[in-house]
Formats: structure tokens, C-alpha cells, sequence
């Protein structure tokens, strides 16, 4: 987190744990407000990396999921970084900037997949650099979210796998979902931002936002579930994330192979864990079809307005069709599977 906007931030009644915001007084309030009025958190949780150079855009798509040429001053896209067996490494959104190309991914991931990507760049005329501290990021939603953005740029709707970008001297706008932007800003411009925005919208901690993405489907690959999942697994193709059309990247084959041959055994679910105890990216998760194995993984979590906590998790199709999903053992607490906002591929 930038020290200039943390300091600001703590002057704004922020409580502050490791470059995450946790609350501006009461989470559990904040969580409440977040279902059905308009809040503002700050997103330094989330770290930035920019790629800048004449083969920035080549450079990409030869390592990422996604179709980068679809990416464009006025659109971004979801999508992941993979090994060579497929394996997700990080998730991300990825937008363009003028002429450069930025990755919003975990802020705790940004140092190892700069050092990785780097190791892979050679002759071509690419720089990556960690734009963390340098923009300043603040997530908006509700029902005036919208009426809030276009305070600073035209506001549009977008479907699950187009997310409308905007652009002006001071200030860059993602649509990701109806009633749900990020803004981009400059350190010297975002307290201005975070005045205005305050007039109308009741600041919050990260763990709301995390919640809106929950509930949005949209997968956050931790240092814990790294190497964990195919993109398929995390629904990355239902989003936009994963294209079948494009070159090679790492783990191509393997994901190319997932689609064509075969039905994919586990996908993410979003599910609810009506229980207080503590729960990870990265737990088990059982039933009893298969009781000597796990069959699932939290991806993420956060605590659930109604409360207990919602999550994205990876589970084996065939137990989520037939068995009660226990988190941690089969003497766990049961685990309620709930409708994504999307429709799965077939």
C-alpha cells in the first residue's frame, strides 16, 4: 500500500492490516450495507502490474489464457497465467492504458510473476514494472454506484464476459458488473476521489468487496491455491478468461485438451458455510462418495452478511450432484450450494 494513502486512509477512520483495509469501524455493518447500499473500499489488496514496450501485447499472449488482442482502450478481460501442465498461477484482470497493458492480481502475487514472466521475455522489447503504489484503486457499487461514475466518465452495463473501460485525463473506470466500477487514480488525485465519492457512499472494508466478487463468480487465485486448478476448474471460460482460438501459451495443450476431450470432472461452485470458525483458501473439502480423497477446495472466502461465509469452491461435479459437501471432514458443517450469475460452458 502506498505509505502517502495509508496515512490518508487511517485519517478516514480506516483500520488497517497487512495493505489490507479491514473496516472503517464495524464489519459487520459494512457487510449489511453492502447488500443493498452504496459503498466505496479501497482495493491496495489488490497489486498492479504494468507492461509497457513495442511487444507488451505479443509478449502477453503468448503467456496468458486470454485473448489479449480483444483487449483495448475500452474493454478489458479476465483471465490466468498457467504452468506448463495447465495449473493456474494467477488470476487477474487486464486492462490497456494508452499503450501499455495493466495486470490487477493479488498484491502478494505481483513479485513472483514479475520475477516468472521476466525469466520468459529474452530478446522482446518488453519492461514489467509493479505500478502498486503508483495508482490508486477504489471499488464503487450499489444502487448509485452508477450515477456516482459518471461523475468522472460515461457510465455502461456489461455482460459477464465484456467489461467496458473508460478513460480521462485524471481518471480510467471499469465497469465489472452491473452497479459495481473500480477507479483508477492517481496518489495526487485519489483523496479528491475519495471526498466525493464519500458524499454518497458509505466506505468499507476489503472483505465486502471480496464478498462482491464471490457472489460475482469471479476467481481469485491465492498464494494457497496456486498449481491447484485448470481454468476451467474456476470457471475462467464462463468469464471470458480462456480462449480457444488463440496460440500456444504455457498449458495450452492441456487446457485445449480438458474442453474437447472428455467432461470436465470439477468446477467452482458458489456455496455458503453456515459456521463461525476459520476458514481458508485451500481447504478440503469432503463427501461421502468419496470418502478416502477430497473431493474439493475452497478457492475463496468471505464472511456472509447473513452470517457464516460465502465462497467460491472447486468441487467434483458428480458429489455436488449427489452427496452433502463437508468442509474439512465428513464430520464437518455441510455446505450450501447456491446459483452462479452465470451460465457454465456445456
Amino acid at each position: 500500500m502506498n505509505p502517502v494513502w495509508q496515512i490518508y486512509l487511517h485519517d478516514q477512520r480506516a483500520v488497517i492490516e497487512n495493505n489490507h483495509v479491514l473496516h472503517f469501524g464495524d464489519i459487520a455493518i459494512e457487510l449489511s450495507d453492502t447488500q443493498n447500499k452504496t459503498i466505496m473500499t479501497d482495493l491496495s489488496h489488490r497489486g498492479l502490474i504494468q507492461f509497457s514496450g513495442n511487444d507488451a501485447k505479443n509478449f502477453l499472449q503468448s503467456q496468458l489464457s486470454c485473448d489479449i488482442l480483444e483487449i483495448g482502450p475500452e474493454i478489458a478481460q479476465y483471465g490466468g497465467y498457467c504452468t506448463p501442465k495447465g495449473r493456474v498461477l494467477a488470476s487477474f484482470l487486464l486492462w490497456q492504458k494508452n499503450q501499455d497493458v495493466l495486470m490487477q492480481l493479488p498484491a502478494n502475487l505481483v513479485a513472483a510473476t514479475i520475477k516468472r514472466l521476466s525469466s520468459y521475455i529474452l530478446r522482446s522489447k518488453v519492461q514489467l514494472t509493479d505500478m502498486s503504489n503508483t495508482w490508486i484503486r477504489i471499488g464503487i457499487a450499489g444502487p448509485n454506484a452508477s450515477t456516482l461514475a459518471t461523475e468522472f466518465s460515461r457510465s455502461t452495463n456489461n455482460s459477464a464476459q465484456v467489461i467496458d473501460v473508460t478513460h480521462t485525463k485524471e481518471i480510467s473506470i471499469l465497469h465489472v458488473a452491473h452497479n459495481r466500477m473500480e477507479l483508477i487514480t492517481s496518489i495526487e488525485n485519489a483523496p479528491a476521489v475519495w471526498e466525493r465519492l464519500n458524499q454518497n457512499a458509505k466506505p468499507v472494508g476489503a472483505a465486502c468487496w471480496d464478498w462482491l466478487d464471490i457472489q460475482s463468480g469471479i476467481p481469485i487465485i491465492l498464494p494457497e491455491t496456486q498449481e491447484a486448478f485448470l481454468p476451467q476448474m474456476i470457471n475462467l471460460d464462463a468469464i471470458g478468461g480462456v480462449s480457444f482460438k488463440k496460440g500456444c501459451y504455457p498449458g495450452q495443450e492441456i487446457v485445449a485438451r480438458t474442453r474437447y476431450l472428455g467432461k470436465l470432472k470439477r468446477r467452482m461452485f458458489l456455496i455458503h458455510l453456515a459456521t463461525t470458525e476459520t476458514i481458508k483458501a485451500g481447504d478440503a473439502l469432503y463427501s461421502a462418495d468419496m470418502p478416502d480423497q477430497s473431493c474439493g477446495n475452497i478457492v475463496n472466502i468471505a464472511p456472509s452478511p447473513c452470517g457464516g461465509h460465502d465462497a467460491l469452491a472447486v468441487i467434483q461435479q458428480n458429489s455436488a450432484d449427489t452427496s452433502n459437501i463437508h468442509w474439512q471432514s465428513l464430520q464437518g458443517p455441510i455446505l450450501e450450494i447456491k446459483s452462479l450469475p452465470y451460465t457454465l460452458p456445456a
